[in-house]
């Protein structure tokens, strides 16, 4: 059913602000130069993408990806299934429109996880690795954009929609792969425009010019110097970018809005697609409301009311438009809920056997990898598979050297991922 869009709010972003996240290094463009333009074409050899949809808090694999009706009290889930384009795969009856695109992605019901709390899991599945004390690993976003050549646009190569407003993406890498936010997608990015004339922009550019010359003397090899200076050239960069519109959807058909639905992570995913399209590395969608330690049917319900739409428009719409063979699409949390039902008709943390869907830029579609144990007597699912793993199987379909080490600032050699891809998902 297609339901009618929302109105949507206007992002809010002042070139002040702009320019001081830059000069602290959070704008995560500052990377090797950029092209004015995106590759209106970008053929069969086009660059790859990855669109992460973030379900924060903790989506429940039992009312989603891996239901078991009817199995023993206090266990199975109360929702009905629904069959699916996988042969003989059935998710909860929440996803209809999921449903109908499953073929194209592939079901992982065995990731685990060792981290139960929030903020470790994060870290965890964001970034393939345990959280360290001494070290901050990078995100799987920073890594992308830290190691595949950029291509010809002027828009950051890694963004994240509405997700947290202060994050440190980067790790070890350093601030300038820390993801460039947006938090209400859908509309221009506002004040981005100079709000004075061409003339007046002109002499503050060339007054800015005179300033930096004359901090940059006896300061030549000074990383600081260097940072604020790209810093200030991307951000005039991107003021000056004709391809702000990719953040508008105001351009897109009524019925192509409807599709995506009326809440802000339809909007978000829709931004995603054109983003992608554009040739942006990385766009991470968050939709928060998971946790539901309290009454976990309905909550777990009401988000699927917004994911099930929004992701099959995505995924279809990627597919229509030749996208989806460059673009891997991955839906996943920082762990799921437990099999057992809770006092309080909820459901706690649960890494050690949970579920993502993920597909598109060469990994296998249609696919069903491990298998949970619908008594609940055992944690271990068959065929588990590691984040790390996951972490390997993107990276490498993506065409990065995952086993690659890194230096950090404190001299360390980390690997990139310290797993292995999953080979059922490599496509043949």
């Amino acid at each position: 059913m297609r339901r009618r869009p929302g109105p949507f709010d206007w992002q809010q972003l002042s070139r002040r602000d702009a320019l001081r996240i830059s000069v602290a290094g959070g704008l995560s463009f500052l990377l090797p130069p950029l092209g004015v333009r995106a590759r209106e074409e970008r053929g069969t050899g086009r660059a790859k993408s990855l669109i992460l949809l973030w379900m924060n808090g903790g989506q429940s694999q039992l009312e989603s990806w891996d239901p078991h009706p009817g199995g023993p009290a206090g266990i199975s889930t109360s929702l009905g299934t629904i069959s699916t384009s996988i042969p003989g795969v059935e998710i909860a009856e929440s996803y209809p429109q999921m449903a109908e695109q499953l073929h194209r992605v592939s079901v992982i019901r065995s990731l685990v996880s060792q981290e139960t709390s929030h903020e470790r899991g994060r870290h965890a599945v964001r970034t393939g690795h345990r959280q360290l004390r001494h070290v901050v690993h990078p995100t799987l976003g920073a890594i992308l954009a830290h190691q595949l050549p950029t291509v010809e646009v002027a828009l950051p190569p890694y963004l994240s929609l509405l997700g947290p407003p202060r994050s440190y993406e980067g790790g070890h890498l350093g601030h300038q792969y820390d993801a460039f936010k947006v938090h209400q997608p859908g509309g221009a990015l506002k004040n981005v425009d100079a709000g004075v004339s061409s003339e007046r922009l002109a002499r503050r550019r060339k007054n800015l010019a005179v300033l930096t010359n004359s901090f940059r003397r006896g300061r030549e090899a000074a990383a600081e110097v260097k940072t604020y200076e790209r810093a200030v050239d991307r951000a005039q960069q991107l003021m000056d970018s004709r391809q702000l519109d990719v953040f508008r959807i105001d351009t897109e058909s009524q019925a192509t809005r409807a599709a995506y639905g009326s809440h802000e992570f339809g909007r978000g995913c829709l931004v995603a697609r054109r983003l992608v399209e554009r040739g942006v590395r990385v766009v991470e969608v968050s939709l928060n409301g998971w946790d539901s330690h309290v009454d976990n049917l309905t909550k777990q319900r009401g988000r699927a009311k917004v994911l099930d739409p929004a992701m099959s428009a995505l995924i279809d719409d990627l597919a229509a438009r030749d996208l989806l063979q460059s673009t891997v699409v991955l839906c996943v949390g920082e762990f799921g809920r437990t099999p057992t039902i809770n006092k309080n008709e909820g459901r706690d943390h649960w890494p050690h056997a949970f579920s993502c869907l993920v597909g598109g830029g060469g990994i296998a579609g249609g696919r069903r990898i491990g298998a949970t144990d619908p008594t609940g007597q055992s944690r271990a699912p068959s065929d588990p598979v590691s984040i790390p793993d996951l972490h390997a199987t993107i990276l490498a379909t993506l065409g990065v050297e995952y086993g690659k080490r890194l230096q950090t600032p404190t001299g360390r050699r980390l690997a990139i991922c310290t797993g292995s891809p999953v080979a059922q998902l490599l496509a043949e």
